[in-house]
């Protein structure tokens, strides 16, 4: 494991050896402890898109492993263009000590770490966010849920979380159902390569029979960034998407209502679902904090 740009890149041991160690981390920063095993080491942030939690997250991963980040906007690097992918690799590999990337396309990733002599990590992609799909189900896993032959029900697009989630499932053994609009749903290579890994997916257009008797409710805003150009077409397919009091009730009683956020309230979550009790959205941010100094220090060797 040199690189994490997919969940592909991981198994089970790797998963759950991950989740272990970003337990103990978290819980030496609950107790106050320092923690320093990076201390001298740096980590360069390439953003080609903004992002609250994937920034926040990150820097402050560093600084409680006792190292640093380095922040590099799109603007700052032009990559690909002021500077080729291959030579930004090459240079970033002679100064810090690992890479993490959130970037348009997932080929730059791949061209990143074919290049890189650090490991690279995948901040989001337009094919993966792996990271956030780590945080979600170590967020279950931290609370005690038996992931194996859990039913989680994902309502809305088939999108770059959802392809992380459905490959994270099915290396945990949980069972997915994709509700999503017609012509919205997951790639059929994607779905084929989840079952390939013992996957367990139903994919449908109908919400109500996604969330039926489901453990979790998991939804992400319907137009991402870069898709504005497409708000009205988008609302419109998926109108009838939309998690809220009245989906939840198909759901098991005790269902969890998880989500990536940013949300756009009002449109795929409503008030009362995302800050209601059943909402586990906030823990899920802040796990994003714990997974990835887990990540981060795994890929590092010195965990």
């Amino acid at each position: 494991m040199n690189h994490l740009l997919s969940i592909r890149d991981l198994d089970r041991k790797h998963v759950l050896d991950i989740f272990k160690l970003t337990a103990e981390l978290k819980a030496k920063v609950k107790a106050g402890e320092r923690v320093t095993p990076l201390a001298g080491r740096t980590l360069a942030l390439i953003f080609e898109k903004p992002s609250l939690r994937t920034r926040v997250t990150f820097e402050v991963a560093m600084v409680q492993l006792g190292g640093a980040a380095v922040y590099l906007s799109a603007q700052e690097i032009g990559m690909g263009k002021r500077e080729s992918v291959p030579d930004i690799a090459r240079n970033l590999s002679r100064w810090v000590d690992g890479i993490a990337a959130r970037v348009f396309a997932h080929q730059t990733l791949e061209e990143l770490a074919r290049h890189a002599t650090v490991p690279v990590i995948n901040a989001l992609s337009d094919f993966e966010h792996p990271c956030q799909a780590m945080a979600d189900l170590y967020t279950l896993w931290e609370r005690g849920v038996e992931l194996k032959g859990l039913e989680l029900a994902w309502i809305g697009d088939g999108n770059n979380v959802l392809n992380s989630l459905l490959f994270l499932c099915a290396l945990t053994g949980v069972k997915m159902r994709a509700a999503c609009p017609p012509g919205y749903e997951p790639l059929p290579a994607v779905l084929e390569a989840c079952r390939s890994l013992g996957g367990v997916v139903r994919v449908t257009t109908d919400a109500r029979e996604a969330a039926e008797g489901a453990d979790v409710l998991y939804t992400d805003v319907w137009i991402s960034m870069g898709q504005e150009g497409e708000r009205e077409t988008r609302l419109e397919a998926f109108q009838r998407y939309q998690v809220n009091d009245t989906l939840l009730r198909f759901a098991s009683p005790q269902a969890l209502v998880m989500h990536c956020l940013p949300a756009h309230r009002g449109e795929e979550i409503t008030d009362a679902v995302l800050d209601g009790p059943r909402s586990i959205v906030l823990d899920q941010a802040e796990n994003r904090l714990h997974i990835q100094k887990g990540i981060v220090l795994h890929l590092s060797g010195t965990a």
